[in-house]
């Protein structure tokens, strides 16, 4: 099998609008959680969310190409370029037919939706915009994505609800090994903020029911209610290892594993002995040829909901066994929310920034767990530690269970 290592990252999150803010937060535990101010929350249950801050488009596309994506195109395309930036690759000097791109999102553009199903309301069916579907429709952050930047290669549009992100990024690691491209550009992006996105996951019981911002995404706490709706783009540049290497790119992480699975239980409760999601990681763990005992440390799904991290609990124990009491274990959503199909991709951008600073961030609210949930889910305060793995997992509803089982690079 080829190797695939990632030489870009890119990120819009709740807490920075690029990676090193990102990583700022994350080791200052800032969290991203304030009032919805997109609309009128009156009548709403839910009044708090995870907003990208101070984002405009034009910041980094030219105005006319923002004003024909909608935001989860342009949270795509933003992260992109700095993903691209960073790998140092000149398209020029490149086959275009190689290079790829795998980009999804959850739900795509319900601001579209709703705005022109509220002009069919309103002038009638010849007045919706003949740009509904291209701009909703979930494949155009890939296409978009490939537009701007000139991929001519493989383009995907993986949508497993909240393991969009991380299945994006296996299926482009799966393609770069199977010698379909050299590089592929991957991750997730979303933006559901909007009033039928609220309403719909508080209509689901998903939404934590808390209105403070210091107590509403607390994943692994007893208190835990639910999760907070995020938003934002995470996005990798993976690359064959030797065509990084020829060309003298900075290495920032190997990918070693990917495991997917379905419970083939419920359409939005994980199985309730966790196997599904224990096999995913099972099956990262066996491609990257290395002892369970040698993983050391987990970025959980953690979305706060009750059956999410009770479930992903005992999914851990039934992969790990005695050794998962001996693990690190945290959630990046109890600072972002959770960003829907863009989740798994912030998240394993935090797990390559962790491996390189040698620092496991907390979870940041957590102050006390149920009996089962007994666990080391970094309670209090990060802690400076070397690792030599992490292993970061997404589940969506629908039962579709993904991880990645990602490596420090040391220059072999």
């Amino acid at each position: 099998m080829r190797r695939v290592v990632v030489t870009g990252m890119g990120a819009i999150t709740p807490i920075g609008l690029n990676t090193e803010e990102f990583w700022e937060g994350l080791k200052e535990g800032k969290t991203g959680f304030s009032e919805i101010t997109q609309f009128d929350t009156t009548d709403y249950k839910v009044k708090i969310a995870a907003n990208v801050k101070g984002f405009e488009g034009k910041n980094y596309m030219d105005v006319k190409s923002a004003r024909r994506m909608e935001l989860f195109c342009q949270y795509a395309v933003a992260a992109a370029k700095e993903a691209l930036e960073q790998s140092g690759i000149q398209m020029e000097q490149e086959d275009p037919y190689r290079v790829g791109c795998a980009i999804g999102s959850g739900v795509g553009s319900l601001q579209a939706v709703e705005r022109e199903h509220q002009r069919l309301l309103e002038k009638g069916p010849g007045r919706v915009s003949p740009m509904l579907v291209p701009l909703m429709i979930t494949n155009m952050a890939a296409g978009n994505v490939s537009i701007q930047f000139g991929l001519k290669g493989k383009s995907l549009n993986v949508v497993t609800a909240c393991a969009t992100g991380t299945h994006s990024i296996g299926e482009a690691f799966r393609t770069i090994q199977a010698g379909d491209a050299e590089i592929m550009v991957a991750g997730g992006t979303e933006s559901a903020v909007t009033p039928i996105g609220i309403s719909g996951f508080t209509a689901l019981t998903a939404l934590s029911s808390s209105n403070d911002v210091n107590r509403c995404s607390i994943p692994f706490d007893k208190d835990r209610s639910g999760f907070v709706l995020g938003e934002g783009a995470g996005i990798l540049v993976l690359e064959e290892f030797e065509h990084a290497r020829k060309r003298g790119a900075e290495i920032l992480a190997e990918i070693v594993g990917y495991g997917a699975t379905s419970d083939a239980y419920h359409i939005t409760s994980p199985a309730e002995d966790g196997m599904g999601a224990a096999m995913a990681m099972e099956y990262a763990v066996k491609e990257a040829g290395i002892s369970k005992e040698e993983v050391e440390y987990i970025n959980a799904h953690g979305t706060s909901t009750h059956h999410n991290d009770l479930f992903e609990t005992r999914a851990i124990k039934s992969a790990f066994g005695e050794h998962a009491y001996q693990m690190k274990i945290n959630s990046t959503k109890s600072m972002i929310g959770h960003l829907l199909g863009a989740a798994g991709a912030v998240e394993a951008i935090a797990c390559i920034l962790q491996i390189n600073h040698g620092y496991i961030h907390e979870t940041v609210g957590l102050q006390e767990s149920e009996e089962e949930l007994n666990l080391d889910y970094m309670k209090g305060k990060g802690i400076s530690k070397k690792l030599n793995y992490a292993l970061t997992n997404s589940l969506g509803f629908g039962g579709h269970n993904a991880s990645l089982l990602i490596k420090r690079f040391e220059g072999e």
